[in-house]
């Protein structure tokens, strides 16, 4: 089947109640934290077909240190002349206006962008996002875990700079495409969820934090040891209510954010970070909670809690204080 076949047969086969347009995005961040800010965003916007109309970048001056240069390999100086995020807003508004917002972990790059509008007083132009990760397990597609480099694997798209904005919308665009296609065929329903605008974000004067260096030029990672959890834990997770300090949380299995800031948000927010799983664990984060691993055999054993990446970051929104 030829090209123009292919989108023939996708436009008289395509659900009305499908979305009319996407835009597909990436931020790479200072952090996971409510202060975090961004550091460069990419939109490619994408027609009712998922068909590539244009793409833009942009690097965003965070007015702070850059947090994990080893992860997305922007320093001060590189970052210093970018414009700041009010600079840019209008133009990244333009790109999301009318469409669906998609993302890798879609709650992330949401919550990311809405406090930045919010910051700018203004408000970012989105009704509703589309995770890749929540329509990969819609599709059951065979994945390994659900990293971006494997939802990308599977549909034979090359990554070329993992962790840069612009390359990480594309390979998502790219991939995005076919599980648009497949779900269209299959009858599946997309996992549309509603973005509300932000109100609330913390833009307190930000400490220094251990281990980072504002104008470190290399690769360099922080170190891991960290002090002993100052809270009691207070027991187990219970759905619906929320995270308590002191709680004790393992991860097992890949993450789409890297692990070590999942864990280095957690640690901020009063959590205690526990290398293996036990009757005192409160909570297991996975996203395979079919695995075999041992982590997740003894959660089932013991009848521990677990959650998904997508609900944990939710969770961390809002953990309270513990009961000292």
């Amino acid at each position: 089947m030829t090209m123009l076949d292919d989108r023939t047969t996708a436009e008289t086969m395509w659900p009305t109640a499908y979305p009319q347009g996407y835009a597909v995005v990436d931020v790479e961040t200072t952090g996971l934290a409510r202060d975090d800010r961004i550091v460069s965003a990419a939109v490619y916007r994408l027609d009712a077909q998922g068909n590539v109309e244009d793409h833009w970048y942009t690097l965003v001056n965070p007015q702070r240190d850059p947090g994990p240069v080893w992860i997305h390999g922007l320093t001060s100086d590189m970052l210093q002349d970018a414009p700041l995020f009010k600079d840019v807003a209008e133009e990244f508004a333009g790109r999301l206006a009318d469409r669906v917002l998609v993302a890798h972990n879609a709650i992330f790059d949401w919550q990311m962008i809405a406090r930045e509008y919010a910051r700018a007083a203004e408000t970012a132009p989105v009704r509703q996002r589309l995770c890749t990760i929540a329509l990969s397990k819609e599709l059951n597609l065979p994945l390994p875990n659900h990293k971006l480099e494997s939802l990308a694997a599977h549909f034979g798209v090359v990554q070329q700079r993992a962790h840069h904005a612009l390359d990480d919308a594309r390979v998502l665009a790219e991939a995005f495409r076919p599980s648009l296609h497949a779900a269209a065929r299959d009858g599946v329903r997309l996992p549309l969820l509603e973005c509300r605008p932000l109100t609330e974000w913390s833009d307190s004067p930000v400490t220094p934090r251990v281990g980072y260096q504002a104008s470190y030029q290399g690769s360099w990672r922080p170190s891991r040891k960290r002090p002993p959890c100052p809270h009691p834990n207070p027991g187990r997770f219970q759905d619906g209510k929320p995270l308590k300090q002191g709680m004790r949380i393992a991860f097992s299995g890949d993450t789409s954010v890297d692990r070590e800031l999942l864990e280095d948000r957690a640690v901020e927010a009063g959590l205690h970070i526990a290398t293996s799983v036990s009757r005192l664990t409160s909570l297991l984060v996975t996203n395979d909670p079919d695995s075999a691993t041992s982590k997740t055999v003894k959660a089932k054993s013991f009848g521990t809690p677990v959650v998904d990446e997508a609900a944990f970051t939710q969770l961390l929104r809002d953990v309270a204080a513990a009961e000292e």
